[in-house]
This record gives structure tokens, sequence and C-alpha cells, in this order.
């Protein structure tokens, strides 16, 4: 299981965001690139990159810092936020970012997943994110009345190269991740879930390391490195 450590991008800025609320968050750096130099120099494999202005605004709005990001580092990383189209999906492939993350539109378009996966094998991440079990969109201002399950069955056999599910009510807590819908959603279908929200310490990552088996193939942490109650490199060394 692989940890994957979360920079998120707000006006230039990195921060976090408690359970998605754009007016609820904390800076956390005024240097994205220097965080994703910070997190590589840890061991990290993989960086999780969101344009949270892009998430809300429907369109990419952080797409110099990503380039600046990508141009200073050597690890992949994986960004989302504000993705809608085939167009987006391909200039960020070409800027060079390993995997594209699809999330609100995954849910209205469906076919846009599925041709993206053709265009851009083993490139494509879907977002799922999840209020008491039902698909939450649109930066998580509106709760669909799709379960998270039946939406990840969607894509059972198109290619996605995984499935980043979070649970609302833990992101951002520190209150641990929900391992049994997490867990569920691993054995229901057959794509790799990577498990988001709520990581607070190095037990929390124990527990997600005992579902790995049925199909958890990584984690992506923020506040908890941010505010030191994580270390990435015991995280990582555990893991493996």
């Amino acid at each position: 299981m692989i940890i994957i450590p979360a920079v998120d991008i707000k006006q230039g800025k990195c921060v976090r965001l408690l359970q998605g609320r754009m007016e609820d968050s904390t800076l956390y750096s005024e240097d994205p690139v220097s965080m994703a130099q910070q997190w590589e120099n840890c061991g990290a494999q993989l960086i999780h990159i969101i344009d949270l202005d892009g998430a809300f605004a429907k369109e990419v709005k952080n797409f110099k810092t990503i380039q600046d990001i990508l141009s200073k580092i050597r690890v992949p990383i994986q960004v989302g936020g504000g993705i809608r189209d085939i167009k987006t999906i391909e200039m960020y492939i070409n800027a060079g970012v390993s995997k594209v993350i699809i999330g609100s539109i995954a849910l209205y378009n469906p076919e846009l997943v599925k041709d993206a996966c053709k265009k851009f094998q083993d490139r494509i991440v879907v977002g799922i994110d999840a209020r008491n079990g039902m698909v939450a969109v649109e930066g998580w201002s509106k709760t669909s009345e799709t379960r998270a399950v039946d939406l990840a069955k969607e894509f059972e056999s198109c290619g996605v190269a995984a499935i980043n599910f979070t649970d609302i009510h833990r992101d951002g807590m520190q209150t641990g991740p929900n391992i049994e819908e997490t867990a569920a959603l691993a054995e229901a279908v057959s794509i790799p879930i990577v498990a988001s929200g709520g990581v607070n310490t190095i037990q929390d990552i124990k527990n997600l390391l005992e579902i790995e088996s049925k199909g958890v193939i990584g984690v992506i942490t923020g506040r908890a490195l941010y505010e030191e109650t994580l270390d990435l490199k015991e995280a990582i060394r555990i893991s493996k």
C-alpha cells in the first residue's frame, strides 16, 4: 500500500479544507512547490495535487503552479480539480502528469471516463466522494441520489487505474478513515481503491493495511502530515 501525500492548491497556496468547505481552509504554505519537494524528499512515490479553485470553478485554475511542481520534482503526480473534458486531460498528460483524476463529471458523464480510459490507458483515476454512502459532487456542495458503490461499478471494465474514495465526514477531521466503507467498496469492485479522508496517526495506516488484501492499494493523507500527527517516513516504512 502506498502513502500518498496531498498538496491542495488554493489561489496558488497550499491549504487544507475541513470536509471540503472552501471557507474553512487552513493555510500551510505559501509555496506548494516546496511542499511537494518536501514530500518527495521523505520518500513519497506519488503526490496527490488538487486544484481547489478549479474544483469549484469547474475549470483549471492553478495550471501554472502545477507546471512548477512538475518542473521541480521527479516523482509522479496525480492531479484533480476542474477536469471536465478530454482536452483538459490531454493538457495535463502532455504536461507530464502521471494520472488525471476525474471527479464530479464521472457522475454526470460516465462516457467521458470510458473514452478517457481508452485514450490514456492506466492514466485515469476516478474520484468518488461519499456522504453517508451517496456520491457528493461539485466541491461536495451537492449530494446525489447515486450510491458510491453503484458509480464505482459503472467503471468496472473500462480500465480505470484506481478509484480515490473519500468519506467526506472524515475529510480533514483527523478522526480516522472509514475502514468499513472503504473495505466494502474494495470488495464490491475489482478496481484498485485508494482511501482518503480522516487519517490522523500511524495507527490509521496500520488499520488500512489490514484491508490491503481486499484491494486497497493506497491512502491519501494531508492534514495529518501538515499538523505533524503522522510522520510520512514512518508511514512509508510500515506500509512496506
